[in-house]
């Protein structure tokens, strides 16, 4: 990555607002997914912010989140300014956290490029994302366009949208691109098994990862002409931007009534002018215990074990992951397959791999709970 120099003028707004309820009871409230070290010794937010530095300075990159989690934010990232860590009053869904970004940008530079960033992301390979997210910022810098990156799909998957996408575009004259860059021609939604084949049969076909990039003229522009709603709060987010105290009371002010949009829906969908970036690294929404699966080391036998203290008999394609931080009795599994066990000092999820996606399910079956409320 030597090759890669800071762009002044290039700023990076990390999302990190989410719940990430499939990965309870380890994630809660105040710990959400991005802020879990599931993999390695660095949450998945530190390792964004991590990615992200060799391109943009600690300066231009903002974390938007939520009253909540703010505090765990600012102390698992102590190399920001304080001030780059904004508190949403309440979700209001991507396109309000993309108007509250692109605010924040313009007040710095009016000529800014912002990539927009999910938090909890895996993302393998690492240079092949940089140099792809760089090259990014190049074709934004220079024309009326919005990039997204696509990942070229490895598999058939139901849990991603997909991106049909055109002939590769020309690049510009005098920019060193290695990236292949199409015209997105249509926003896909989570498709059956049998559509899924036939995406990544044709090639024609790539994995939203709901990484945007774009300027401060082209995404105001876009909702001026899309979303005038939020084009006129942007104006007034944007004029109070400088003065931080001033801009907290008129967002506590303005986000409830906001209204509860995807920015996919509010403006990728819409808009004429989106190209498509080919991301060819390794790539991971990880939305549930049986996809982290995927990522960590096996046995012999296809267990994946984060446990101290753990022994089997004919078990095989088990997750079992301990977070307890003191009583770590041993865990003993016999004959289960498929399954998935999570230890914490105040609760125990046991559940089958094909059955994670209801986790999601389980965590509002709790809220309803006034006795199990407290565990959320």
């Amino acid at each position: 990555m030597n090759r890669i120099r800071q762009n002044e003028n290039w700023f990076v707004i990390i999302m990190a607002g989410g719940s990430g309820e499939r990965f309870w009871p380890l994630s809660r409230r105040k710990q959400p997914k991005q802020l879990l070290k599931l993999l390695g010794k660095e949450s998945f937010l530190q390792q964004t912010v991590r990615r992200t530095s060799s391109l943009v300075n600690n300066k231009n990159i903002f974390v938007i989140t939520n009253i909540e989690q703010a505090t765990a934010v600012r102390k698992q990232l102590p190399q920001l300014p304080s001030a780059n860590i904004i508190t949403e009053p309440c979700g209001r869904d991507t396109c309000a956290a993309v108007t509250l970004g692109a605010a924040l940008v313009g007040a710095r530079s009016t000529t800014g490029v912002m990539a927009v960033l999910p938090a909890d992301h895996i993302i393998l390979e690492e240079e092949k994302f940089i140099s792809t997210l760089r090259d990014s910022f190049e074709i934004a810098s220079r024309g009326q366009v919005t990039v997204t990156i696509g990942i070229k799909p490895s598999e058939a998957h139901t849990g991603f949208g997909y991106i049909r996408v055109g002939e590769p575009l020309p690049i510009p004259a005098g920019l060193n691109i290695s990236t292949t860059f199409h015209k997105a021609e249509q926003f896909v939604e989570k498709p059956n098994y049998e559509k899924a084949i036939e995406y990544l049969n044709s090639g024609k076909y790539r994995w939203n990862a709901g990484m945007f990039i774009w300027s401060f003229v082209t995404i105001t522009e876009g909702l001026q002409k899309y979303q005038p709603e939020f084009y006129n709060i942007c104006q007034r987010w944007f004029a109070l931007a400088p003065k931080p105290a001033a801009l907290k009371k008129q967002l506590n002010k303005d986000y409830p009534d906001l209204k509860k949009i995807s920015i996919d829906y509010a403006l990728m969908e819409k808009a004429q002018n989106v190209v498509v970036a080919d991301g060819e690294f390794r790539w991971d929404d990880v939305g549930s215990w049986t996809a982290l699966y995927k990522h960590l080391p096996h046995d012999e036998n296809g267990n994946a074990v984060s446990a101290e203290k753990f022994i089997y008999v004919d078990a095989s394609k088990n997750l079992v992951f301990d977070d307890r931080k003191k009583n770590k009795t041993l865990i003993a599994n016999v004959g289960l397959r498929d399954s998935i066990l999570v230890l914490t000092d105040d609760a125990i999820l046991v559940a089958h791999k094909s059955q994670a996606q209801k986790v999601k399910e389980l965590v509002k079956k709790l809220g309803e709970n006034k006795e199990y409320k407290k565990l959320l």
